[in-house]
């Protein structure tokens, strides 16, 4: 859940205010030779793939600009890339895309790294590498850092994407990061290697299991002991923030602070995992256009592990845009309106974890039958009062107890679920005595909010909460709404 929903959504909107980002770091080309497979070849057992079409997309750091673009940013990309043919589609695709290459310089000793994906019936069967992974030269290093640096004084951000192909070796990583902090922009790093020493000062790096397995010599299945092995890390190199990618586990964020609070897990979106291809770079991309625009790390967190979600649900090098994200903003709010209809137990865990951010627990009841614009505006005014609002709310039979045989006219499932899809409701809990008072007992809330209509001696659970140091409130009613006159009037006029 985003702390702060509002503000994600009208930065995703807004594409991030087109902020400037810098993007530097090893550049490919990607290939892909698509087709379907139908039978074995005759000459060895090795299947035979009927090409249908070619495609060539921007790979590596490149993918990285690619995202930054779909999110609405505006890309410039530094690297290196060879005196060849596919250096100049490189150079072409990355145009096509938006992406400046005035930071792109040529080498003349090594090719462009190109990836040729072979993918029958939508599967990728073969990969073939071309490319040169020793450290580029002195002399073209010097070449590159002057490009960067000149496209520095525009930019809101650098993002360093290291796929170990010798770009982002020895000294160049650490002159960027030093050059880029001086003036005062945060710098993200995508990291590679067993050296996570040349990303020291960087404000924040997002190594998978694998890369801090083999930076820290932890081992890839001992999770406690990685997470505690990037806890370290962040304090080692002097970062703001790790986050520490997990697949199918969602990922963890690792920031300043209290270990235990400091260490935030963020499940993944349960989807059907096609290619991960790219994830990596789109979760870097998110995270350098999230803080661009000044959102929370957790946020931030957050939003990028909707965005990889999609892209490993697509064939091929994807990348995602500001439309995917909303569409996946609003999936998951789906999701978490379910979740706010719970049970007692997974209340009083929700509780505990807003009152550990210090937030003020605001409690309320009712039946809540046909749901109008009076319960709405008193809820809303109900949430005025904290950060939290939870509900309780009549069962079935406790509605019919109180307002005879043929209430409630919705049952208690659909009135909990339309409940949970007001902004207002952070949480609804079903209750099944006459009155709430075992519920307002065992949740403790700071704040108990009833209807002007009542007296305060006649709330239940008045005494209770102000007895703990809460507070009672009595907020106003919209006049002539009520679920009664809803009713009559839907009553055939010999009957009212």
């Amino acid at each position: 859940m985003f702390k702060d929903l509002d503000q994600v959504i009208d930065s995703v909107r807004a594409g991030f205010g087109a902020r400037r980002v810098l993007v530097v770091g090893d550049l490919m080309l990607d290939r892909y030779l698509w087709g379907s497979v139908r039978r074995i070849s005759p000459e060895a057992p090795v299947p035979v793939l009927r090409l249908a079409r070619e495609s060539e997309v921007a790979g590596g750091a490149a993918n990285v600009a690619r995202n930054l673009v779909g999110l609405g940013l505006r890309v410039a990309i530094g690297g290196v890339v060879g005196t060849d043919a596919a250096g100049e589609r490189l150079r072409t695709v990355l145009a096509a895309s938006g992406v400046e290459t005035a930071a792109v310089v040529e080498a003349a000793d090594r090719p462009t790294t190109c990836k040729t994906r072979v993918v029958g019936n939508h599967q990728q069967m073969l990969r073939i590498d071309a490319e040169v992974t020793d450290p580029i030269g002195v002399e073209v290093q010097d070449r590159l850092f002057a490009a960067v640096a000149a496209e520095l004084e525009q930019a809101r951000m650098l993002v360093l994407s290291d796929y170990a192909k010798g770009v982002l070796d020895g000294a160049l990583c650490g002159r960027l990061i030093a050059a880029a902090r001086a003036r005062g922009i945060p710098v993200l790093v995508d990291p590679k290697g067993a050296d996570f020493d040349r990303y020291r000062g960087a404000t924040l790096i997002t190594p998978n299991r694998a890369e801090l397995a083999l930076a820290t010599g932890r081992p890839v299945d001992d999770l406690d002991g990685l997470l505690a092995a990037a806890v370290e890390e962040r304090e080692l190199l002097g970062l703001e923030s790790l986050v520490l990618t997990l697949g199918e586990l969602g990922m963890v964020l690792v920031g300043a602070g209290d270990e235990v609070a400091a260490v935030r897990r963020i499940p993944a979106v349960a989807r059907e995992v096609f290619d991960v291809s790219g994830a990596g770079d789109t979760v870097i991309a998110t995270f350098a256009a999230a803080m661009s625009v000044g959102l929370e790390p957790l946020d931030a967190a957050h939003l990028a592990n909707l965005a990889a979600g999609v892209v490993v649900g697509r064939v091929g090098t994807a990348a995602v845009t500001a439309a995917d994200l909303q569409a996946a903003i609003g999936d998951e709010r789906a999701l978490e309106q379910a979740a706010k209809v719970c049970g007692l137990d997974a209340a009083l865990a929700l509780l505990a974890e807003w009152r550990a951010r210090g937030e003020r627990v605001v409690f309320t009841n009712g039946c809540f039958d046909l749901l109008h614009v009076g319960h709405v505006t008193y809820l809303e005014r109900a949430r005025r009062y904290g950060h939290r609002l939870v509900v309780g709310l009549n069962t079935d039979r406790s509605v019919r107890e109180l307002k005879g045989p043929d209430r409630p006219v919705i049952g208690e499932a659909d009135r909990a679920r339309v409940l949970a899809a007001l902004a207002a409701v952070d949480a609804v809990v079903l209750f099944d005595e006459p009155t709430p008072l075992e519920l307002i007992k065992a949740l403790r809330p700071d704040v108990l909010v009833k209807g002007a209509d009542y007296r305060p001696d006649q709330v239940v659970g008045a005494a209770e909460v102000r007895g703990w140091g809460g507070q009672l409130v009595l907020v106003d009613l919209v006049e002539d709404r009520s679920t009664s006159a809803i009713l009559d009037r839907l009553k055939p006029e010999t009957d009212r």
